[in-house]
């Protein structure tokens, strides 16, 4: 009998394992693929997760993002650097996730990987998770399965909100020859934009609608703008993906369960920013979970609470926001994106280092031309 037991070992599951494996708990975590495991992402990763882990992610990261580009079409461009405190990580998502799940194998948590869950039925006091390797049971059961997974289902979460971005991502093998810049295309695919994300040795170019806008043909979309660095698409092996974004406050525990990460639809509405939502939901998910098993009774309606206001009321103006710029992505890029204090805010709310609720009301009012 397990303290908990955790399906998904992405980043919001492997956060969860490494802090409640910390505090002595006991700890499966069940993974259906093995590992390292490709995950199609674009790799952005805020710095700010530093400061709720206490180990190094150096080998984790592939580059460093100092400067962002901006195109309008593939034409007139603008570039600023970011002059945050500690540049934007670049990784790779099979040895970043590998490496978060390996730290929490040596704090104890135990890892099955290659074990897909196939049910799950809560027995009087505890979870028991049927899978193709046996059955498992646990007092406390984290669903950290992502985007596809059908945890949130099963548990009973069939009226949640979740609004499906599409996307589809390359990634190229290449020469970088500016490795430290990110790039951001505007105008080319409604509804969204285009990435290009440096590694150590390539991109990962990917494209994205976050307000519908699913039936575009992305693949031709890729083709062309890849042809700015030399990329031929069509050589690249091209990955199709769902995003789970956040879409309003919702209710993510029930009976001695809780849900985290994409599980909990926790992206980005307006950047698409998963893994440090998702990290954050896994913090958090461990800390309810530490304080259910200590006999706290409302520990995990807590955890819906505290998601709601430390994640969710930003993203109200997350939200807000992109509403506003996508809808009018020619306005927003010419009187938004083009100003220089623009992309220092940008790399600032990416970085961590503030909040949408600091600027999206004035940034609001500028792209809707009020004041």
């Amino acid at each position: 009998m397990y303290d908990c037991i955790i399906v998904g070992a992405g980043p919001a599951g492997s956060t969860a394992a490494y802090h409640l494996a910390k505090q002595g708990r006991s700890v499966i975590v069940l993974e259906k693929e093995p590992l390292p495991r490709y995950k199609p992402c674009g790799g952005g990763v805020s710095p700010a997760i530093a400061q709720w882990f206490d180990f190094d992610f150096s080998p984790a990261i592939s580059t460093k993002v100092d400067t962002i580009r901006y195109t309008w079409k593939m034409e007139d461009p603008v570039q600023a650097e970011l002059n945050t405190s500690e540049p934007m990580w670049m990784v790779r998502r099979d040895i970043f996730d590998h490496f978060l799940i390996q730290q929490a194998q040596k704090q104890g948590a135990e890892l099955r990987e290659q074990t897909e869950v196939k049910g799950i039925e809560f027995q009087s006091d505890h979870w028991q998770v049927n899978t193709v390797n046996g059955i498992v049971a646990g007092r406390y059961l984290i669903a950290a399965d992502g985007a596809k997974g059908p945890m949130a289902k099963w548990l009973g979460f069939k009226d949640r909100k979740r609004r499906l971005a599409g996307a589809l991502e390359a990634e190229a093998a290449a020469k970088v020859d500016n490795g430290h810049i990110a790039h951001f295309e505007f105008g080319m695919v409604k509804n969204g934009y285009i990435w290009n994300f440096p590694k150590a040795d390539g991109y990962s170019i990917g494209v994205g609608t976050f307000r519908g806008g699913e039936g575009q043909d992305f693949k031709s979309i890729l083709i062309e703008y890849a042809t700015l660095f030399g990329v031929d698409i069509k050589t690249c092996k091209q990955y199709g993906h769902p995003l789970c974004l956040w879409d309003g406050h919702q209710k993510l525990h029930t009976q001695n369960a809780v849900l985290a990460g994409e599980a909990a639809c926790v992206v980005d509405p307006m950047t698409a920013e998963g893994i440090r939502p998702s990290i954050f939901s896994g913090l958090k998910a461990a800390e309810a979970i530490n304080r259910a098993l200590a006999g706290e009774i409302d520990a995990l309606e807590k955890y819906s609470e505290t998601m709601s206001e430390e994640w969710g009321n930003d993203m109200v103006w997350a939200q807000r926001l992109a509403g506003v710029f996508y809808r009018f992505p020619g306005v927003g890029y010419r009187v938004g994106v083009k100003r220089p204090s623009a992309t220092q805010r940008f790399g600032q709310i990416i970085c961590g280092e503030m909040r949408y609720g600091d600027v999206a009301g004035r940034a609001i009012k500028r792209l809707t031309g009020i004041g």
